[in-house]
């Protein structure tokens, strides 16, 4: 058998893992991904639950980054199958589901309030991801 021959029988034999749909899939994921930012994510926990109030006219902004920071870590928190979260992890990741879906008030002092819930949270859950050397509290 001649080497192009060869060449031509392996490459049919290979199957590619995804199919075109796991590819775009992968793909979204990919152009979605942001890298995890922790000083961001203690800057914002500083300002939420800090010495000073959020101000108001950032306050809609904070909630949602304070979200965004929660559902990555949780996401973090339970990526792995080989290494499982553990129990106070999956406590955290529940308990800050139905603070994330959660509607934005219309009163800024309840706006406030979410956001504070939410850092509790998410302070919480960083602090146990960095004890259980997830992620680094200096990334």
């Amino acid at each position: 058998m001649s080497a192009t021959m060869a060449a031509e029988r392996r490459a049919e034999e290979w199957t590619p893992p995804l199919d075109a749909d796991g590819l775009r899939i992968v793909l979204a994921r990919i152009t979605a991904w942001k890298p995890l930012d922790i000083e961001a994510i203690f800057d914002d926990l500083d300002t939420a639950i800090g010495n000073q109030p959020p101000p108001v006219a950032t306050s809609s902004a904070l909630v949602e980054r304070l979200r965004a920071h929660l559902k990555q870590l949780s996401d973090i928190a339970v990526a792995d199958e080989r290494y499982p979260p553990t129990a106070k992890m999956v406590q955290l990741v529940e308990r800050g589901l139905p603070i994330r879906r959660e509607h934005m008030p219309a009163d800024q002092q309840q706006v406030a309030g979410l956001a504070r819930r939410l850092a509790f949270t998410l302070s919480d859950l960083v602090g146990e991801l960095i004890e259980a050397r997830y992620i680094r509290g200096d990334e």
